[in-house]
């Protein structure tokens, strides 16, 4: 056929329909009640009144749609116009057949919730559409779910009336969408109401078996012991960090924070195009400011994170990475940049060339602790950190750490990163799963935790105390081993699943100790004492300034923090040791080397970040945050640390204080012996209150030797300490004074 037939055909169909269009307009618009219309039996029809402006066709027209329809009729209205208008402006409409069922199909749901819901008469449309509804419809008794029904064929029916009716595919497809998240949310919605329900009457049922079993067991209890056992649950916890607020226990059971209480940052996604072509800008412009120094190569990769972005750099081949990495002032200068930060990869042939974001994101500890697998992480103890340059969360344990130590300059965001991991512990730790030993001698920073039940004792703000506080830790690891070792353990947490074990089966637990030898035999006498089934906390010691201990007694504070280090992972005891003076007068070669976990801030020089981390680039961080992650002395990690509000943590300890628990704090600071030297114990009677004085009389009577440094090196203590046993025997007369070489002589043989 013909083209210019076919449009002579559209162009008079499309008139056909607008023209249908007018007339039916016309008489729906002048449609009255009182018109005859197709009910009307009379002979003349000429001896009738008409109000329809469309006259006789339109009142009988009009009459017929509004009685089968209803005020749906006004929706063929636009069936018409939208194709009379395509077809006249020779626009050609797709699946008409398909379209016209949707349009027949949507009508009727129309009119089943138009005569249902708003006009309750019988009529031709409410018969018709309700063929395949309404038998359902009886079905449903609940009258929620019955409107519930109603909604879902309304918005079903919505978008084939559009696409009957010829609107435009990109509208629908987004109506589609947004009908189908309401469904989706109303399907939820159906699900919990009708768990609740169910659940409801579940508790009917299980309070009405309660009360008969209770009754009954008040009878046993009469002639039958009863025995009262506490399960562990530090290593075998559910994972509801999300739902704990609603968990709440019966007998007052700690509940752990709800994750409402911290903020969470908004999902504000960057344009990609727009963040896609500056990156592809700055690469060209790096390839051109290193080829300005000689040094050819080409950009390979680029990864852009919340703060910076990476840009791999391979170089050509001869070029050095000593070259590139000195030219890191350069290249910050060169692409007008606050910093630059220039690195290898490991395991590439690459060179890592870091710089800032124009616009940078929002990295908030709400964000982190949300995370599904913060949840799940049930191992050991998890540390929220932060994100990496690709935008990944990054957590990790401290437990295989199991020691880290933290440096970074004022300013840097390294007591907001000690905030977010003591927070990170609250909220999967019970008190009586985690403790706290807080050492703040700035006495600024931890003091938001005071009353918390989870401190083992109060926050140590003096430096004096903090070194006995140390030394209590050291004697408490110590105290632990033996335990662990005359149960048959090796680590704290195969005690604790024995302990479980026992509580469990009722059984006690006994361990050996000799009192004495036999005169009779020459044998060790044992005897066997019972084990308190009471399973051993984590502890967490907190230093927030190793610079003040350092600078009051250096040579304890090392010599506990080396001991510590060392031994005391299996026994549950861990140390998190922060300095914003990262010198090698604070972080001494021992402590370094036993802190093989270690976590930079912005530094002040690159001589501080080879301290810390052994290489540069501390110093080139951004700050706010921004560090340098070091996990048993594997490959640097870069990170931007999670970020939390005072005014958070305090809605967080205020939900924890408001909970009663029966956790006491400890005085572990105060002036006590515990086998190590003590330069800081107050001048008191010697010979009465120093256990070790009568020791050293005995050793320098029998050895017939008396200086400090032989007390020293026998007691294994202080010279403080023993520079006063000496004093003190000789005013009790047990030696003389020291002569003109400093040698003393022992004036009597026994005392």
């Amino acid at each position: 056929m013909n083209k210019s037939v076919i449009f002579v055909i559209n162009f008079l169909t499309g008139l056909i329909f607008l023209g249908i269009f007018g007339f039916l307009l016309l008489s729906f618009v002048s449609f009255s009640q009182n018109d005859p219309a197709y009910s009307f039996s009379i002979e003349d029809n000429n001896l009738l009144t008409y109000n329809n402006l469309a006259g006789f066709y339109g009142a009988y027209i009009s009459g017929l749609f509004f009685d089968l329809l209803g005020l749906v009729a006004y929706l063929v209205l636009p069936f018409f116009l939208i194709i009379g208008v395509k077809k006249s402006l020779f626009k050609k409409v797709s699946f008409i057949y398909v379209r016209f069922f949707f349009f027949l199909f949507s009508l009727t749901i129309f009119c089943f919730l138009y005569f249902e819901l708003i006009n309750n008469k019988i009529k031709i449309g409410e018969i018709i559409s309700s063929v395949f509804i309404v038998d359902f419809v009886f079905l449903i008794n609940n009258t929620l779910l019955i409107y519930i029904l109603y909604l879902l064929l309304f918005l079903i029916s919505t978008p084939l009336y559009l696409f009957g009716v010829s609107i435009k595919l990109r509208f629908i497809n987004k109506l589609f969408l947004i009908l189908y998240r309401i469904i989706w949310m109303m399907i939820k919605g159906i699900f919990i109401f009708t768990k609740k329900n169910s659940s409801s009457g579940k508790e009917k049922l299980y309070k009405q078996k309660q009360i008969i079993s209770d009754s009954e067991q008040v009878k046993k209890m009469k002639t039958e012991p009863t025995f009262i056992s506490k399960s562990l649950s530090a290593y075998k916890r559910k994972s509801v960090v999300l739902e704990s607020n609603s968990k709440s226990s019966v007998s007052g059971e700690y509940t752990l924070p709800p994750v409402s209480l911290l903020s969470i940052s908004k999902e504000n996604k960057p344009f990609v195009k727009e963040i896609e072509k500056r990156n592809i800008e700055n690469a060209k412009k790096l390839e051109q400011v290193l080829s300005d120094f000689n040094i050819t190569g080409t950009i390979e990769n680029i990864r852009t994170g919340p703060i910076v972005t990476l840009f791999e750099f391979q170089p050509s081949a001869g070029i050095k990475s000593s070259k590139i990495i000195n030219l890191a002032d350069d290249i910050a200068r060169s692409m007008s940049s606050v910093s630059a930060r220039v690195s290898s990869q490991p395991g590439k042939n690459s060179i890592g060339i870091e710089i800032p974001n124009i616009k940078k994101q929002d990295v908030l500890l709400g964000d982190l602790v949300n995370d599904l697998l913060f949840a799940n992480f049930n191992r050991g103890l998890i540390l929220a950190l932060g994100k990496n340059i690709s935008g990944d969360k990054i957590f990790t344990d401290l437990e295989k750490m199991p020691h880290l130590l933290i440096a970074g300059t004022t300013g840097s965001g390294k007591s907001v990163g000690i905030n977010s991991m003591i927070m990170s512990l609250l909220f999967k730790f019970k008190p009586s799963e985690c403790k706290f030993i807080l050492i703040d001698p700035k006495m600024l920073e931890l003091n938001i935790y005071e009353n918390i039940p989870h401190l083992l004792s109060p926050v140590v703000t003096d430096p004096k105390k903090a070194i006995s506080a140390l030394k209590w830790v050291v004697k408490e690891m110590e105290d632990r081993y033996k335990l662990m070792s005359s149960a048959g353990v090796k680590n704290i947490k195969s005690f604790n699943l024995k302990i479980e074990e026992c509580l469990a089966k009722g059984k006690k637990l006994y361990r050996e100790v000799q009192t004495g030898i036999d005169e009779s035999t020459r044998l060790p006498i044992i005897e066997k004492k019972e084990i308190l089934l009471e399973p051993m906390p984590l502890i967490v010691v907190v230093i927030d300034e190793m610079a003040d201990l350092m600078m009051v007694a250096g040579k304890e504070v090392e010599h506990s923090i080396q001991r510590l280090a060392q031994m005391a992972r299996a026994s549950g005891i861990h140390l998190i040791a922060a300095t914003q003076r990262p010198s090698v007068d604070v972080i001494t070669g021992t402590i370094k080397a036993n802190f093989p976990s270690r976590i930079s801030y912005r530094v002040a020089s690159k001589f501080d970040s080879r301290t810390i981390i052994n290489e540069m680039g501390a110093e080139q961080l951004l700050g706010s945050g921004d560090m340098l992650f070091l996990e048993n002395g594997a490959n640097l990690l870069r990170l931007h640390g999670g970020f939390v509000s005072e005014k958070e943590i305090e809605n967080v300890v205020n939900f924890i204080n408001s909970q009663s628990t029966n956790e006491i704090q400890k005085d572990i600071s105060a002036d006590i012996d515990y086998g190590m030297s003590n330069e800081f114990s107050f001048e008191s009677d010697i010979a009465n209150s120093d256990e070790l004085y009568n020791k050293a009389v005995k050793i320098v009577l029998d050895t017939q030797k008396a200086s400090t440094s032989f007390i020293q090196r026998h007691l294994q203590i202080g010279y403080n300490r023993a520079a006063r046993i000496i004093e003190q025997m000789e005013k009790e007369g047990i030696i003389s004074e020291a002569n003109h070489v400093g040698k003393r002589s022992v004036l009597k043989k026994s005392v």
